[in-house]
């Protein structure tokens, strides 16, 4: 029997191992690492950005990108709740979540959204005082609150969907169908890299250095 085929397999599960930081440790996350190994080491066009002349890094255009289009991204919300009750784009989210998710603590909604305590306790306050949502005690724990969306959210939601589809839809731009899932694929694995860093909490005082210590990988 032939065995240099199990070796290298070996090899590589002792390498993703060694330095997976980012992946399952499961099949599936190993299969993850392979094929985005393989997409980097492949012979592909690097495009040109601004400044790259004069060493501006990839991961600076990256970032200024990200919050590029979370400014567009916000300025469409807001048209899409011209006129409405809504005050913020994170209210109807809050919302769309309550109905795509079903009751939850408040706690859990607001890390759903990736926000900080009081910035959500804020928010939701408001949606409790529009009666777009009611609480009450958790039967497992009486500290906390359990949130569910009341039928006049529902119905504040269903006014504004078309316009919040339309939004949707234009953030996307002009992006092919195949442009989509390959943006859909980057922004998930980038999503699955920070969501549990942030749902450590960890204090803005370390967070940086723990981060770039813990998490980043070795060739970076």
């Amino acid at each position: 029997m032939e065995y240099s085929l199990l070796k290298d397999t070996i090899t590589l599960l002792e390498e993703f191992e060694s330095k997976n930081k980012m992946y399952p440790s499961n099949i599936k996350g190993f299969k993850s690492w392979i094929s985005d190994s393989l997409q980097t080491q492949s012979d592909t066009n690097e495009p040109d950005w601004e400044g790259k002349e004069n060493d501006r890094s990839p991961e600076s255009v990256i970032s200024t990108h990200l919050v590029h289009l979370n400014r567009y991204a916000k300025s469409y919300a807001k048209s899409a709740i011209h006129g409405s009750k809504f005050s913020t784009q994170e209210e109807f989210i809050y919302l769309i979540n309550l109905k795509a998710f079903g009751a939850m603590t408040k706690m859990e909604l607001i890390k759903k959204n990736i926000q900080d305590k009081p910035t959500g306790m804020l928010i939701i306050k408001r949606l409790i005082d529009l009666g777009w949502i009611k609480q009450k005690d958790s039967n497992l724990d009486k500290r906390s609150k359990i949130i569910r969306i009341t039928p006049m959210g529902l119905e504040a939601l269903e006014n504004q969907m078309d316009k919040i589809r339309i939004a949707t839809k234009v953030v996307a731009g002009d992006l092919s169908h195949e442009e989509k899932m390959t943006l859909i694929h980057l922004l998930g694995k980038l999503e699955h890299f920070h969501n549990p860093i942030f749902l450590q909490n960890i204090d803005s005082s370390e967070l940086l250095q723990t981060v770039a210590k813990n998490y980043l990988p070795s060739n970076n």
